[in-house]
């Protein structure tokens, strides 16, 4: 290993290709640095105890290759560059790893064509700020695009047999009152088609995201978290409090697949159209341990849109703005369990539904036609306060096999109700203290 304390060393390190680079103060740096094949940096710590930071001037930071490790550092770009950045390469990348970083600038590790195959292991990332907006590699569905994250990782590559496989742990994103821009989190595959990211584990601490999207866009979206189509995620798990700012910024967002999807802290929508937990892809488990909440315009609970979730348990859902469901569903689902009250306080508002702005109440619970549920366990209650609200709906086409409320079913708005089926829909229900 060889120690570097300037820039004119570190260069001269990475020219000659040295292994193992520790650095031991911090520089700046005036362009960015492509990191060899094989090549790992560490900081070491001053005698204060602080990392080095590496600060790079209006430009993108460190380029990764084959085999990187990054540890141990500080690195600064311009939010709107990418503080480490993977360079086009192609077949097997072998593993990178990276471990106790503090960054400013996007973490953006996206594979293109004939990448094959690469591991890629986080413990530790804390992005301070980031601006994801400008990047155009974006998914596109339903009638929306997604802006990247500030940690982006994406196999954009259509190969089918190209995989990225994603392990990342203790990540942290943004401040609360100061979020990154765009999205937080953004993990995706080629799409419904094409070249895979799997994900071992995914275990986060606090993330906050803005995506800063004009009011009345509706065909841009970001998340908080967002897997996106071609992602496949066995155990996601936030031990911090997830939230999000803006026009359609939604919390956690799914177009993939994941098995178990937990959350120990709250998690937050303050924006219009955010929605809390947004499906449209296939969760096996969704366990919240806190409460939901949404504050904005038309923003709602929890929707399933398309695909399915399987298993359900959240703590308690409320929703603040006009137009702000509680939990609407359109497919098929399985067991929905909430542990404390569904509560909505709006009426009448404007809502994103797959990319078009429509008129919505604030049902506490609406069955879209073609939404099924197998079970519906509320161990609270269903409470609603606008004017000319439905706190339980069923419309014509909808089914739910089996609904049971152990507290109260309560409309309280003006010229609102409790309970409506429409005709052609079809609810067995069991209220209990009614």
């Amino acid at each position: 290993m060889v120690s570097v304390k300037n820039f004119e060393e570190f260069i001269n390190a990475i020219e000659v290709r040295e292994e193992k680079i520790s650095i031991t103060r911090s520089f700046l740096i005036p362009y960015p640095v492509i990191l060899p094949e094989g090549v790992s940096i560490s900081g070491k710590a001053q005698e204060d105890g602080a990392l080095p930071l590496l600060s790079f001037q209006n430009n993108d930071g460190l380029g990764l290759t084959k085999n990187n490790t990054i540890a141990d550092l500080n690195i600064q770009t311009s939010i709107e560059n990418r503080a480490i950045f993977l360079t086009n390469k192609s077949g097997d990348l072998g593993k990178f790893t990276f471990k106790n970083l503090m960054l400013t600038g996007q973490f953006s590790f996206i594979a293109r064509n004939n990448f094959e195959k690469a591991d890629v292991e986080i413990d530790g990332i804390d992005i301070i700020a980031a601006d994801a907006r400008r990047y155009l590699e974006q998914p596109q569905k339903y009638g929306v695009n997604v802006l990247q994250g500030a940690l982006t990782v994406y196999n954009f590559n259509s190969n089918e047999n190209s995989k990225i496989n994603l392990a990342a742990k203790n990540v942290s994103i943004g401040r609360r009152n100061a979020p990154v821009i765009g999205s937080g989190i953004f993990i995706a595959g080629f799409g419904d088609e094409g070249g895979r990211t799997e994900v071992s584990t995914l275990e986060t601490k606090a993330v906050y995201s803005n995506g800063k999207i004009p009011v009345g866009v509706s065909d841009f979206i970001t998340a908080a978290v967002f897997i996106v189509n071609g992602t496949f995620a066995k155990s996601i798990t936030h031990n911090g409090e997830i939230a999000t700012y803006g026009v359609n910024d939604m919390v956690l967002d799914t177009w993939g697949k994941v098995d178990t999807w937990e959350s120990n802290d709250q998690v937050i929508s303050y924006g219009p159209s955010g929605i809390g937990f947004v499906n449209f892809g296939i969760v096996n488990n969704f366990i919240m341990h806190a409460p939901l909440k949404t504050f904005g315009q038309g923003a709602r609970g929890y929707n399933q849109y398309d695909g399915t979730l399987k298993n359900g348990i959240f703590d308690s859902i409320s929703t603040y703005g006009d137009g702000s469901i509680g939990i609407q569903i359109s497919k098929k689902v399985g067991s929905i369990v909430i542990k404390n009250d569904i509560t909505t306080h709006g009426g009448l508002g404007n809502s994103l539904v797959k990319g078009v702005n429509i008129l919505l109440p604030a049902y506490a619970i609406s069955i879209k036609n073609a939404g099924e549920v197998d079970d519906i366990e509320i161990n609270g209650s269903l409470i609603t306060h606008g004017s000319n609200v439905t706190t339980y709906i069923v419309e014509n086409g909808g089914i739910v096999h089996h609904l049971e409320v152990s507290g109260t079913v309560d409309a309280k708005g003006i010229n609102s109700q409790p309970v409506k089926i429409e005709k052609g829909g079809l609810s067995t229900q069991n209220f209990l203290a009614n």
